[in-house]
């Protein structure tokens, strides 16, 4: 899940421009090793689209605009992701202690794996974003990174895959 990085709010995050390769990092790689990827626009009239870049990563791929922090406070959203018949759920995006804690903590309620691409998600105080990291662990989240998720969910350092995710890392 790509969660919220709108132009507005991006604008106030500390980190951006890691942050954002990240999370296009994440995208590519999800891509590459054909996971599915729902993407969420909280309020896009008040907080504006997604930033041009990961908008255009995603086009094509499952868009959803929300009300609710939580993802999973959306009936569609919700709905979406059960369609997927998947139990775990990679997240990435913004703000972590809001938006990315919020839908963490009720996918982990609903008995999903829930795993925090740690370097592609940002809120605008660095404090904010490590209390979310501390709650999210203490939920029972798995903290990971972009390089660390790609290659294991690759497995094997060989194939058309691996030179992919290799190039989208370094």
């Amino acid at each position: 899940m790509v969660i919220d990085v709108q132009e507005k709010i991006f604008a106030t995050m500390h980190e951006q421009i890691d942050t954002e390769q990240n999370i296009n990092r994440i995208i590519e790689g999800s891509k590459v090793l054909g996971l599915p990827i729902v993407w969420t626009e909280q309020y896009p009239k008040g907080l504006g689209p997604t930033i041009s870049s990961v908008r255009e990563n995603l086009e094509g791929y499952d868009h959803q605009e929300k009300l609710f922090f939580s993802c999973f406070g959306d009936e569609a959203i919700k709905e979406s992701i059960g369609t997927l018949k998947r139990n775990q759920a990679l997240l990435c995006g913004i703000e972590a202690h809001v938006c990315v804690y919020q839908t963490a903590r009720d996918l982990l309620g609903d008995d999903y794996d829930v795993y925090i691409v740690t370097d592609a998600v940002m809120s605008r105080k660095e404090s904010n974003y490590h209390l979310a990291l501390d709650k999210l662990r203490d939920l029972g989240a798995r903290l990971t990174s972009v390089e660390m998720a790609l290659f294991e969910l690759q497995q094997i350092a060989k194939g058309e895959t691996f030179k992919a995710i290799s190039q989208i890392i370094k």
